[in-house]
């Protein structure tokens, strides 16, 4: 196995469970850079730190564990059974009216570089490491090994999450089929995890959507970036007088058209406009009781950090000029380098650009089946706030 050695000073929060290595931190390594190799990392005075995968970039070695062990079958099996009896604890794998959940959630479950989310017997596996993509096949056998008859089929939907340059088609590890159907808190939701975006739907914002399900009926509902529309229809089974969702793509739209569709909701208080969101509300004349703002990820860099918070800042002070008195704001950020008290601030700064007083009534994380790595503050990504409005 290839040797990393780290240069004095840089083994500090390796030594703290933390679990990547940027390249700075290399002093040498003992052999030529194998993309995806297993590596075992020491500190500058030949100390054992840990094991995992290399690969060239600003994050050069992703640990998969902290202790002197074989990585073998059994190793893995270990990883993906205690993801799955992790999501079992938490009462998520059997529940009667959710049938997908996130299995692995990279970083949180031991496995950086790799997530894997369940549609109901329907497994998308995303590496975002070369060295977990490497292992794809393994992780298709124990994980059938898992879920036994439950298992429909596993796709591998890596070839966008994977280093530019390496070599990554898209296709079935087992079984096939294109799109399934799923429920969500009763709610009914087409997945077209080959054509749609990241693995097919955002799972991370399934208690975000059951709250939003407390505060709708009767009141005139936006949802931008509304993707699939998720938050359209709980808006739309919980009793909104009208639903207004936003996406710059056709086919996104298309798809939230089929699942108002499976849903059986009432069509006639519900409109799609297919624009950009920030657009949408500079030129809208419409007034709203609930705005909801999920966008993509503004910055997945540092060095964009700051054109990231301006965005948001824009993008919510439009928003709430467009609220009417006494509504709520659901405002979200993605972006994985825009912390909690950044975000906070930032949409802070967004009301005083708006001259509107507000509330905060709600702060917002992902759901359960994507935990916080404690040693690994970067995976609680998902940070929301609910505002009134006044």
């Amino acid at each position: 196995m290839i040797k990393v050695i780290l240069k004095s000073g840089k083994d500090e929060s390796v030594k703290r469970f933390h679990p990547w290595i940027f390249s700075g931190a290399i002093k040498k390594m003992s052999s030529e850079h194998i993309e995806g190799a297993l590596v075992q990392v020491f500190d500058n005075k030949d100390n054992f730190l840990g094991t995992g995968h290399y690969q060239k970039g600003s994050i050069a070695v992703r640990l998969i564990s902290f202790e002197k062990e074989d990585v073998d079958t059994a190793f893995w099996q270990r990883k993906l059974n205690s993801a799955y009896n992790y999501r079992k604890a938490c009462g998520i794998t059997e529940l009667p009216d959710t049938n997908t959940y996130r299995l692995v959630h990279a970083e949180a479950d031991g496995m950086p570089g790799l997530i894997i989310d369940y549609y109901n017997g329907h497994l998308v596996f995303q590496a975002h490491s070369i060295g977990m993509h490497k292992q794809r096949h393994l992780f298709a056998d124990i994980l059938q090994e898992i879920y036994s008859n439950r298992l429909k089929c596993i796709y591998d939907k890596s070839s966008d999450t994977l280093p530019f340059g390496y070599a990554a088609a898209n296709g079935f590890l087992f079984g096939a089929a294109s799109k399934c159907q799923v429920v969500e808190c009763g709610h009914h939701f087409i997945i077209d995890y080959v054509g749609g975006q990241k693995t097919g739907f955002f799972i991370d914002q399934r208690e975000n959507r059951k709250l939003l399900s407390n505060y709708v009926k009767n009141k005139k509902v936006l949802n931008t970036f509304c993707y699939s529309g998720g938050f359209s229809i709980y808006a739309l089974k919980h009793g909104a007088e009208m639903v207004h969702s936003v996406d710059s793509s056709k086919k996104a739209l298309q798809m939230l058209e089929d699942n108002i569709m499976v849903n059986a909701v009432e069509k006639n208080n519900h409109t799609s406009f297919a624009s950009d969101s920030l657009d949408f509300l500079k030129n809208s004349k419409e007034a709203y009781d609930i705005i909801i703002l999920d966008p993509p990820a503004y910055a997945k860099h540092r060095n964009v950090r700051h054109n990231a918070v301006q965005g948001y800042k824009r993008l919510n002070a439009e928003a709430l000029k467009r609220i009417n008195s006494g509504g709520l704001l659901f405002t979200f950020s993605c972006s994985q380098v825009v912390n909690h008290a950044l975000f906070k601030a930032t949409i802070t700064s967004a009301a005083i650009s708006a001259g509107r007083k507000t509330k905060i009534i709600h702060q917002l994380s992902q759901a359960v089946d994507h935990p916080v790595n404690v040693y690994h503050p970067e995976s609680e990504y998902l940070k929301g706030l609910v505002l009134y409005v006044e």
